[in-house]
This record gives C-alpha cells, sequence and structure tokens, in this order.
C-alpha cells in the first residue's frame, strides 16, 4: 500500500465495552465470607434467608472487610484511545491486560474526537478545577483540526510502512487519539476501587474528577457489574462507593 491509497480515518467520540465472560456473583461473597465461621455451605443453604445474605453482604462492605469480594472474575472486551488505556493501566492490583499490539499487525486508523456533549474547557488552577461547555466554534475547531491531525499522522504510518519500516517503528507516528483494544480481567473488589476513582456519582463519600473519556467506560463496565452482583452493587451504593 503506497501512501496515496492510505484509507481515511474514522472518527468516534464513543466507547465499546463488552462482558465476554464471567464467574460473578453475590453468591461468590457469601461462600468466602461463611467458611470462616461455619465452613463450606452449599448454594441452596446460602439462599434460604435472602434478607440476611443481604445484611451480610452490607456489613462486609461497610466494615470494610474486602476479601471476601476477591472470588469472583469478570473478562471485559474494551475498545477506547491509547490515552485511556494508559490511565486503565495505572489500576494494577487485581487486574490482568492484553492489549492488542501494534508491533505484530497493522493498525487501524479508528480515532476519538469528542462528541458534542463532552465539556471542552478547564478553569481553575490545578487541584481545583472544573470543565465547562465549550461553544460551538470550540467543538468545530476541535473536531477539524484532530481530524486533520489523524489524517496527517495515518498517512505518515502508511508511508513507513510502504518502504518497509517494521510496525514497530512506524507506529511512532500514531497519536495518542488511536483506538486500541484490550481484554481486562478483574474482581469486584478491584473493580469497585477503579470505579470509585474514574466514576463521578452523587453517593460517593470521596469525591472523584476522572477524564469523562475513563469515565464513560467505567460507567459501562458498572451496569454490567451491577447485573451479575447486585446485592454487593447496592452495598457499594449504601457505603459511599467506597472500595472495601
Amino acid at each position: 500500500m503506497t501512501s496515496g491509497d492510505a484509507p481515511k480515518p474514522y472518527m468516534r467520540s464513543d466507547v465499546t465495552v463488552e462482558l465476554v465472560k464471567s464467574s460473578a456473583s453475590d453468591a461468590d461473597v457469601l461462600f468466602a465470607a461463611r467458611v470462616s465461621t461455619l465452613g463450606e455451605q452449599s448454594l441452596e443453604e446460602l439462599q434460604k434467608d435472602p434478607e440476611r445474605s443481604k445484611g451480610l453482604i452490607n456489613y462486609l462492605m461497610r466494615d470494610r472487610h474486602g476479601s471476601p469480594f476477591e472470588h469472583n472474575s469478570m473478562t471485559f472486551f474494551i475498545s477506547a484511545p491509547i490515552f485511556v488505556f494508559r490511565e486503565f493501566m495505572r489500576h494494577r492490583v487485581g487486574w490482568s491486560y492484553n492489549e492488542e499490539s501494534g508491533r505484530y499487525r497493522e493498525l487501524e486508523p479508528v480515532f476519538y474526537v469528542p462528541g458534542e456533549s463532552r465539556k471542552l474547557v478547564q478553569e481553575g488552577r490545578p487541584g481545583k478545577y472544573v470543565f465547562v461547555e465549550g461553544t460551538p466554534a470550540q467543538h468545530a475547531s476541535v473536531t477539524s483540526v484532530l481530524s486533520e491531525a489523524y489524517e496527517q499522522a495515518y498517512t505518515a504510518y502508511q508511508k513507513l510502512l510502504a518502504e518497509g519500516v517494521a510496525r514497530e517503528v512506524a507506529r511512532a507516528a500514531l497519536p495518542v487519539g488511536l483506538f486500541s483494544s484490550m481484554y481486562a480481567t478483574c474482581n469486584a473488589r478491584s473493580l469497585m476501587h477503579f470505579l470509585g476513582l474514574r466514576t463521578q456519582h452523587e453517593l460517593a463519600k470521596v469525591p472523584s474528577f476522572p477524564q469523562r473519556e475513563i469515565e464513560m467506560v467505567g460507567e459501562k463496565m458498572e451496569e454490567e457489574w451491577a447485573r451479575l452482583m447486585p446485592l454487593t452493587h447496592a452495598a457499594f451504593n449504601a457505603n459511599g462507593r467506597v472500595a472495601p
């Protein structure tokens, strides 16, 4: 492929999060917690008293007995801009990642541009600032400037590849707005810690101010987790969204 044949970049303002496999339920928390006082119990025994189970999960969350929330697993497929992944991988305890490799495959020209609802303007000093709405002109400029930069960068990438330069070298021409994809595996405890830092929520005891793009990922992950472990999710919210 020559630089003149380079495909035109495709622009996205959303992210993809899919739960691809899981072994996660509220019963996993109960199994782990009750073995310390009652020994092994069957699922039927655990389900005999739903209110007691709800109360136990809430107690564990409230008093920060965290290890029972680790006996489960969720694997997500995530497609998002590279700059999101660089923030994501600050979360190391209880997480495993495998990201697509620009060394072994030619990267697709999919790039991030903020949607119309994305606040563009930062006001205030570091540590005490807010984001406010951008003007229509600012939104138009962001879309135009980023799109032009992405197209030039991807054309440069394709030119290097056409000249026989290795993929691992040619990818240096690409910006962090490029979409990447990965599998991310975690347990409920590590996910709660992630959500406490990477989402804003009215019930949170500790305020958090995440970048909107990683918050978009967190919100979609939370939707899947809430469906799998509704009692645990409810206890997380009821106790200030602080990971145990």
